[in-house]
């Protein structure tokens, strides 16, 4: 427990609040944003930061998803229900992003000894069960098997996935990335991507395991904790907790040595995205 307050207890923490404005822009964006800020943290450039992004409907696909048979008829599926499609550069299947999810990233400089993997994920989420240490549902970490993008720090609440975990590393920056379903239907979302599996697969036989999603297995926090949620209130509760864990924290944004460093990172992936998906 302390070495995971070790990790969050940082003398600066910079906030990078883009839980509203980030709804006016592409996700591909925040992908970029994130490379940067493990490139500027990483290289002592910048303090530990802490991102806030929240987009408009839009399914961010793994890699693997790349690789399945009918892939275009999926898109195309949920290009008709609505939704933008971009293939992100960290790892792990579908995800579903709209306006009542909330994304938060932190990007930890890595020191001489380096930062276990777990030690990333176990201190995301300690600081998820902190901002929400007033409810009595234990928030537990382990792998919800027919959720969409499974993995062994889906986060849940009576078995039922909330939020799942991801990590990206780039040049001795660390940058630990969430989804929270904050409110709205987390079986909808689920049920979204189950039929963009079933498009995409078919009947066809694939080397990788695709997940058999069962919207059943999927909630948002209002519906888990039967309290109506916000994005700000969580926001809110997200400032906090980093408060209370850590040293001082502060609003700021990219800079000026950042900013092209950004349009750099964003451009590789654009460039990325095109040859993928054309």
């Amino acid at each position: 427990m302390e070495d995971l307050l070790d990790l969050l207890k940082q003398d600066d923490w910079r906030i990078i609040d883009q839980s509203v404005s980030a709804l006016y822009i592409s996700a591909l964006q925040s992908f970029g944003m994130d490379d940067t800020l493990c490139a500027s943290v990483g290289g002592g450039l910048a303090p530990a930061t802490a991102r806030s992004w929240v987009h408009d409907k839009t399914v961010v696909l793994g890699i693997q998803d790349t690789k399945l048979p009918h892939l275009q008829e999926g898109i195309q599926y949920l290009r008709e229900q609505g939704y933008d499609v971009i293939v992100r550069n960290s790892g792990g299947l579908a995800v579903v992003l709209d306006e009542g999810v909330l994304n938060i990233t932190l990007v930890f400089p890595e020191n001489e000894k380096g930062i276990d993997i777990n030690r990333g994920y176990d201190a995301m989420w300690m600081l998820i069960k902190e901002m929400f240490a007033d409810f009595s549902a234990e928030i537990e970490a382990k792998e919800i098997v027919r959720s969409y993008c499974p993995g062994s720090y889906d986060l849940s609440i009576g078995d039922q996935k909330f939020a799942g975990i991801s990590q990206r590393r780039l040049r001795k920056g660390v940058a630990v990335q969430i989804y929270l379903c904050v409110d709205g239907s987390g079986s909808e979302r689920a049920a979204l991507i189950k039929e963009f599996y079933s498009i995409g697969k078919r009947q066809a036989e694939t080397k990788f395991t695709y997940p058999d999603v069962d919207p059943d297995v999927m909630a948002s926090l209002s519906e888990l904790l039967n309290t109506e949620l916000s994005i700000q209130d969580v926001m809110l509760r997200f400032l906090r907790a980093l408060k209370n864990v850590s040293g001082r924290i502060s609003a700021g944004q990219l800079t000026a040595e950042e900013v092209p460093m950004f349009k750099s990172y964003y451009e590789r992936v654009v460039e990325r995205n095109e040859k993928i998906l054309g």
